[in-house]
């Protein structure tokens, strides 16, 4: 997929204000309108344009895209990196089919139907004596599998897209303590309430929901309810069977490691995976590490092992 430069194609400084920034599309739009140009290419500049203005005149669309600053040119190959629109404070009701149809791939990745920034905008009346609820607020949070099976309160800090007074495009950051609950899963929501929109004409403001994710983690890896990790053993302890200390997201436990156990073997321990009714389970996949032979007398235990085991693991693999 190829990165598209929104600002050189409405032929804008990434500085425009959103008065330049209509003006330059308003321009090139009759220009390039396949009703009167007789460019060959007319009807895919026009959607080009459209699609460049769809992201750009709106605040959140726009410094959610800038983001990518600098470090990408129009063209190259790109792919958004994980969970990049974290942190990012939007209104509106959240993800749906909104948006315009028919844009590149480029737009549906970023700003397409399953994307928070596809929902439509409502904006707040100001009209004297008028009383409106304040818009819910939605954001994406990046917590640790940890904290999930635990619980835990964390300080986040969001960020959201407001014009200043020159009509730049700045973001606003604020910091909130959050209550993770023990159990959440990715996907699921933490309402703020009262944590939104303001109300308009002192009614009361919009909550804030924070769908969580969770962070890439070193050991563990969650699907469902359930949580995988990986537990390093020895030769010996594979074949003799042992009890090996394992962590877990709750704390440190003795797993049991039967007799004879194989590397890639998965050890289920029932409900210790995420807390529930029911509660998910851990699957504690062994790998044996063999420890290497530095020193003459450990070459010397290896070769015995080879002469008494006369073991080819590879002999059912053999044609």
């Amino acid at each position: 997929m190829e990165f598209k430069d929104y600002y050189q194609v409405l032929g804008v400084s990434r500085e425009a204000t959103p008065e330049e920034i209509k003006r330059a599309y308003r321009k090139l739009a009759r220009k390039f309108h396949p009703d009167v140009s007789k460019e060959a290419d007319a009807e895919a500049r026009f959607k080009e344009l459209g699609e460049a203005y769809e992201v750009l005149k709106d605040t959140e669309k726009r410094a959610a895209y800038d983001q990518f600053g600098d470090n990408w040119k129009a063209g190259q190959e790109f792919r958004p990196p994980p969970d990049w629109d974290a942190g990012f404070e939007f209104r509106g009701a959240g993800a749906g089919g909104g948006g315009a149809s028919g844009f590149s791939d480029f737009f549906e990745t970023l700003f397409g139907g399953a994307s928070p920034f596809s929902g439509g905008r409502t904006p707040g009346a100001a009209a004297g004596g008028f009383r409106a609820g304040g818009e819910d607020h939605h954001a994406k949070i990046l917590i640790s599998v940890e904290d999930a099976v635990r619980g835990a309160r964390r300080s986040i800090q969001l960020q959201s897209p407001q014009l200043d007074g020159a009509g730049n495009v700045v973001l606003k950051r604020r910091q909130l303590n959050v209550n993770i609950p023990t159990g959440i899963l990715a996907g699921q929501q933490i309402r703020l309430s009262g944590q939104g929109g303001p109300g308009v004409g002192g009614a009361k403001p919009g909550d804030l929901y924070l769908e969580v994710e969770f962070e890439p983690h070193a050991h563990y890896r969650v699907e469902g309810k359930d949580i995988y990790s990986q537990l390093k053993i020895t030769p010996w302890e594979a074949a003799l069977g042992a009890k090996v200390p394992a962590a877990t997201p709750a704390g440190q436990v003795e797993l049991s490691v039967p007799p004879g156990a194989q590397s890639g073997q998965k050890l289920r321990l029932k409900g210790r995976g995420m807390p529930g009714k029911p509660a998910g389970d851990l699957y504690v996949e062994l790998r044996i590490v063999t420890p290497p032979a530095t020193d003459e007398p450990g070459r010397e235990i290896y070769r015995q092992m080879a002469a008494h085991f006369a073991y080819d693991p590879r002999r059912e693999t053999a044609a």
